[in-house]
């Protein structure tokens, strides 16, 4: 018998070390992109110190300069003061790209249809546990940090810094149903000037509440800046790296992962546009009214132009026969290599806005794998 049970999700701040590094390598591929639709390109940063460290690969006809875009992205997210120890104005910036392996190339170049970029197992996931089908912790997570932004971009809280965490955890019933907030985590870098006591209420008043209040209790806990201060933040008191936020980027720890990163990757790497396909899927399912819950998960060998699996996990939530299920995924789902970058126009200049806050659930960003235009096709070949 189910018993109840607890779960807790995390989400970062932009400022964060390791999403700095997501936002500089997808900042990198979307310059490319928008020059040249079929760069290939694997950039990852490290950031530590007040040094930027750029290396990858990068095969394209685009003439970029990578670092007035590493200069802007580090402007953008907010670290413009040189007291911060980490400042866009004159950190230092090393970099070592060099172009794709022939070896790679010749898998991914295939003629008409392309070959995967890399072997792997990619997992999509959808739930109908909030409005944009994704799991419950992480949503919440995602929005405290969102709103910690959005205090320091707007001089709501001005004490604010760029670096910051939050997490959730939900207390849920044996039927799997949320019944309240157990705790609640925000750690946020501050200037030197704010006290504690000022910290707490401006981010109970202006971020917790607001974002948590339907889910508060009498015995919620509440754990904010736990050390007592948080002056040194970012790069200076962290390295960061690309893709060391896959949870963070995903589904929070909800769903399987297959281990591959997505930032800094064009499409012809199934790490991030079979997630993305995978994700589609998923939502579609769900959206469809075919299952409350569903897992996709899709795996590719290098070269290879058409998955190795597929397979539909609904977790006994489904509303039609799973063999018509899957039948139905595979007619309405182009899932080759080019059919799902087809499918999602995914040569476009629209990663860095993936790097921070979950590459799923955001709709105001309009990502094309966010989309639920095919539960109709997928409804009329399952239901009777």
């Amino acid at each position: 018998m189910m018993q109840n049970y607890y779960e807790s999700s995390e989400s970062v701040t932009e400022g964060h070390p390791d999403k700095v590094c997501d936002q500089i390598s997808d900042a990198i591929l979307d310059a490319c992109l928008e020059q040249d639709p079929s760069a290939r390109v694997a950039i990852e940063a490290m950031v530590s110190g007040d040094t930027v460290v750029v290396a990858g690969e990068l095969t394209t006809n685009a003439k970029i300069h990578i670092e007035p875009i590493v200069r802007r992205v580090i402007a953008d997210i907010g670290y413009q003061d040189k007291a911060l120890g980490f400042d866009s104005s004159d950190c230092f910036i090393i970099t070592n790209v060099r172009t794709q392996s022939p070896d790679i190339s010749q898998g991914v170049n295939r003629g008409c249809e392309l070959g995967a970029g890399d072997q792997g197992i990619f997992y999509g996931y959808a739930c109908d546990e909030t409005s944009v089908l994704m799991p419950l912790p992480l949503y919440l997570a995602h929005e405290l940090t969102r709103t910690l932004a959005k205090m320091r971009h707007e001089g709501i809280l001005p004490w604010l810094r760029p670096d910051g965490k939050a997490q959730v955890t939900l207390r849920y019933n044996a039927a799997g149903i949320a019944e309240g907030l157990d705790s609640v985590v925000v750690s946020t870098q501050h200037d030197t000037e704010i006290n504690q006591k000022m910290l707490v209420q401006g981010i109970v008043s202006e971020i917790i509440y607001p974002v948590l209040h339907p889910w508060l209790q009498p015995d919620t806990r509440f754990h904010i800046n736990p050390t007592g201060r948080f002056v040194i933040g970012g790069p200076v008191a962290d390295t960061g790296l690309t893709g060391r936020k896959i949870m963070v980027d995903t589904y929070g720890g909800r769903a399987l992962h297959g281990g591959g990163a997505f930032s800094g990757k064009d499409p012809t790497k199934v790490d991030r546009s079979g997630a993305y396909m995978a994700r589609f899927i998923a939502k579609n399912i769900v959206a469809a009214g075919l299952a409350t819950k569903c897992q996709v998960a899709l795996a590719f060998a290098i070269g290879q132009t058409d998955p190795e699996m597929v397979t539909i996990e609904t977790f006994g939530t489904e509303t039609v026969d799973t063999n018509k299920l899957h039948a139905a995924v595979k007619q309405v789902f182009s899932l080759s290599v080019s059919g799902i970058i087809s499918c999602l126009g995914l040569r476009r200049p629209i990663y860095e806005t993936t790097a921070s806050y979950g590459h799923f659930g955001r709709l105001e960003q309009n990502f094309p794998w966010e989309q639920t235009y095919k539960s109709s096709a997928l409804q009329e070949l399952c239901l009777p």
